[in-house]
């Protein structure tokens, strides 16, 4: 009760999500959690530790799963979680597939909302889906818990009136599209950003962005981890001078479109001791790099990224800094375009 009072306070509610938040026992679906001391080592907190309750029923992400000292699983922070299943807007009697099990906890308040049999996840961590599906077994629910890839869907149940996916992508997946049926929902993280669409029944889905931000960990494939690694400083790169305009002010605003338009990429923001950015590094999976410091842009590999991000803040700031719910994104079994305000109003290519 005091866990919904907390994330719901006394605004307008959905009066079937808020009972379920109530009902869901979050600390049984997730009866352990990571945290990390400093900077560098993974402690592992137990249902018996200090502060255990306070934090799985606290507003918060937490991770779940660490392979290698790498992050791989999480569960969502739940006012994001229950943002995404409103804009999911699920009706009495429809069907859900949802992408990425982790624990299990979003599957329970589905199964909680619609009834198990309603429900769909697929989980690409074999282990995961085993203990996800025991664990909610273990509190009253019998969703189709499955091992696969998610960008697959589940064709053998097909078709949906909804899916959900609780890790990031860059693109929609086409199997998505064609799994839901015309008229039907899909919520998924793309870029930093959730998207809404609705699948229409020309083999398209469209949508906005809703508010807010979104950091989900990426789509990965089975023994993997989405990290994309630093490929270091190379010997050689072209250097010239650069303004460290795209650095400061909105920022955020920036790393949005850069996440739509710069996809497999990351970024590590350098500060001073009082907190200011004085430069950044930004790579990508295919080896490319650059590092701004002090006015110097180096950059090396296939593609010259930070001349991207120029040219996406200069489109950025020439729009007016739009905010992302102004975005919209319309996939289909060929590709995922970005628009602003309106699907004839494309987010130009920036030479990516």
């Amino acid at each position: 009760m005091a866990f919904a009072e907390k994330l719901f306070g006394s605004g307008e509610l959905d009066a079937e999500w808020r009972k379920a938040v109530e009902v869901v026992p979050r600390h049984l679906l997730v009866p352990f959690f990571y945290r990390q001391d400093g900077a560098v080592e993974w402690r592992r907190v137990r249902a018996e530790d200090p502060g255990f309750l306070a934090a799985v029923y606290s507003d918060t992400a937490l991770t779940t799963q660490v392979i290698d000292g790498v992050p791989t699983s999480s569960s969502s922070q739940p006012s994001l979680m229950l943002q995404m299943l409103g804009a999911l807007d699920v009706r009495d009697g429809d069907r859900v597939l949802e992408i990425a099990t982790g624990t299990g906890y979003n599957a329970a308040l589905l199964s909680e909302r619609l009834g198990s049999d309603q429900v769909c996840t697929v989980e690409v961590d074999r282990e995961l889906a085993r203990v996800a599906r025991a664990r909610l077994g273990e509190c009253g629910y019998e969703p189709v818990v499955l091992a696969g890839d998610g960008r697959q869907g589940l064709a053998d149940r097909a078709p949906y009136d909804r899916l959900i996916a609780t890790c990031g992508f860059t693109s929609v997946p086409p199997a998505w599209i064609a799994q839901v049926r015309s008229g039907g929902i899909i919520v998924c993280p793309l870029g930093v950003g959730n998207a809404r669409l609705v699948v229409g029944g020309d083999g398209r889905a469209e949508g906005r962005f809703l508010p807010g931000g979104s950091f989900f960990m990426g789509v990965r494939s089975e023994g993997g981890n989405a990290r994309i690694p630093y490929p270091g400083d190379p010997e050689e790169a072209v250097s010239r001078e650069t303004p460290l305009a795209c650095l400061d002010g909105e920022g955020d605003g920036l790393q949005f479109v850069l996440s739509l338009v710069l996809p497999d990429s990351a970024w590590a923001h350098e500060v001073d001791a009082d907190g200011a950015r004085t430069g950044c590094r930004l790579w990508a999976r295919d080896g490319s790099w650059a590092h701004v410091q002090g006015g110097e842009v180096r950059q090396a590999g296939p593609r010259r990224l930070w001349d991207v991000v120029e040219r996406a803040n200069e489109w950025w700031e020439g729009q007016g800094h739009p905010e992302r719910e102004r975005f919209g994104v319309t996939a289909t079994e060929f590709r995922t375009g970005w628009w602003l305000d309106s699907p004839g109003n494309a987010v130009p290519d920036m030479g990516a």
